[in-house]
């Protein structure tokens, strides 16, 4: 099982949450929640109001978000449902936890009882510099106050 933290449109409440708890994809256990140890711009871009964690170490907020714990299936669907490597990078960082429910093996309740546990996060190197510039967030929410709701992409 790999570690997991989501950030977006993938946490409970929000639009593709369907595609965490869909077994036919595999399995996503959710752990708890957290947020970034580091800072980075979390913003929302595009046409379809996407949320992207811009991989700028030390610049924006501590990102909020929830931890799972995924089978290989389910990293492959979410890979491919990120447009990882083209869109969204899957890299590890440093997770502080807020919130913990997760039961795993003696390491992982270390882990968590310490207050920082690794995951792999989907965000990006790859955006258009005037991104930079767009409001940064410290959590995400579909139908939050910036009024940029989310488009699936059944209705793109």
């Amino acid at each position: 099982m790999a570690r997991v933290f989501v950030y977006g449109t993938l946490k409970k409440g929000q639009p593709n949450y369907k595609h965490m708890i869909n077994t036919a994809k595999g399995l996503a256990k959710f752990q708890g929640r957290g947020r970034t140890v580091e800072k980075y711009p979390l913003v929302i871009a595009g046409k379809y109001n996407i949320p992207y964690m811009l991989n700028i170490p030390g610049t924006g907020h501590h990102v909020a978000g929830e931890i799972y714990s995924v089978d290989d299936q389910m990293l492959q669907f979410l890979d491919e449902f990120e447009g990882c490597p083209d869109m969204y990078q899957r890299t590890l960082m440093r997770i502080e936890v807020v919130e913990w429910e997760g039961k795993g093996d003696a390491g992982e309740a270390r882990a968590a009882a310490e207050g920082i546990v690794e995951c792999f996060v989907y965000s990006t190197t790859t955006y258009p510099p005037e991104w930079v510039g767009l409001p940064y967030h410290d959590s995400y929410d579909s139908s939050g106050k910036h009024g940029l709701s989310y488009i699936l992409r059944e209705s793109r």
